[in-house]
């Protein structure tokens, strides 16, 4: 039987709990009876609730799985954490047959699910649109696999790379279509992050429920810019200053070198804080510093051309003589957002 269509579905219904899990990974499930046709769908929906599985059996009867197929992006947890197990709600239903993406990551489970569904008898298939499924929990499996956290760089550009003209004029090099995709792919991370050049040239309000802003001279205005506003902020500072004393701000020491505060300090500090995801929104300094470290790239472009050498770029952190030495990409995706279009790179 094809349970890819299956497991597409569980990818879809996975999403729907996007911003809302970490540091658990988004997971779908379809549930099939002795027929092969869908008796109940589920999906984890936030960070301490119901796994996929045992949101989509929970719906049913006690005895309308029994004998039928269960579909999941991700192998069904073996242990007890926030909930009890998967695999033993799984068995405890007399399903025939378990269908799983990938393999959990997270050495708590890895293949433990598996097992203890073989040993009851349930026959599993593994590897169904493995890849997609992969790039789903892309978040997950770097936080489990490397202890990092996951790092996304967004910029709007013109067609000649230029965030924005001479004298800093940016408003508004994509549309209104492209700008709401852009709240959306907020919605996806833990946290945004930008500099305090961005925060006093254009005022942003970057609405979000964490925000990373990295002053080092503390020269924002930390009583009237609209980033601090609203959420739980954290300003990344030189140690050697004296921050002022704002309730929901979090000001975080940081050793400088070079006038500068390096992202392997902010990218480690953010991984303690257990921000799993974070969103790069800034300048080309900024954003320039953070391509060693960036894991995927969203690149909005907008079909104009300023033409202007002395324009302002979305990376512009250093000079290299050769092309060989370029940071090279591969092109993920591409979307429109008309007039413009959206290149995903990893």
């Amino acid at each position: 039987m094809d349970y890819k269509p299956f497991m597409k579905q569980c990818i879809e219904l996975a999403k729907l709990g996007s911003g809302n899990v970490s540091p658990n990974p988004l997971v779908g499930c379809v549930v099939l009876d002795k027929d092969n046709n869908i008796i109940s769908t589920g999906y984890h929906h936030y960070c301490g609730g119901n796994h996929a599985e045992r949101d989509a059996l929970l719906k049913l009867t006690s005895n309308e799985a029994e004998n039928g197929t269960l579909i999941v992006n991700l192998e069904p947890c073996s242990h007890y954490g926030k909930t009890p197990p998967c695999a033993d709600f799984i068995i405890e239903k007399h399903l025939k047959r378990v269908v799983i993406g990938m393999r959990d990551v997270n050495p708590i489970v890895a293949g433990k699910g598996i097992k203890k569904l073989k040993d009851a008898g349930i026959e599993v298939i593994e590897g169904i649109l493995e890849n997609e499924c992969r790039q789903l929990n892309e978040v997950f499996i770097k936080n489990m696999s490397e202890h990092k956290t996951f790092v996304a760089i967004k910029t709007a550009t013109t067609l000649d790379g230029k965030i924005a003209t001479s004298i800093g004029d940016s408003k508004w090099i994509t549309s209104d279509l492209a700008r709401d995709e852009v709240k959306n792919i907020r919605k996806r991370y833990d946290a945004i992050l930008t500099s305090s050049g961005t925060v006093i040239a254009d005022n942003p309000t970057m609405a979000h429920k964490k925000k990373i802003i990295v002053d080092r001279e503390l020269k924002t205005n930390f009583e009237g810019a609209k980033i601090y506003k609203e959420g739980e902020i954290y300003v990344f500072y030189d140690e050697a200053l004296n921050p002022p004393a704002i309730s929901n701000i979090h000001f975080i020491k940081s050793p400088v070198t070079n006038n500068k505060i390096f992202p392997e300090f902010i990218l480690k500090k953010l991984y303690e804080l257990g921000i799993m995801s974070v969103l790069v929104e800034a300048g080309g300094h900024m954003n320039g510093s953070f391509l060693d470290y960036a894991d995927k790239i969203y690149q909005f472009i907008a079909p104009k051309i300023i033409g202007d050498n002395s324009a302002k770029s979305a990376y512009d952190y250093r000079q290299i003589d050769k092309i060989s030495d370029a940071k090279k990409f591969t092109v993920q995706e591409i979307q429109q957002f008309s007039p413009d279009f959206l290149v995903i790179l990893k």
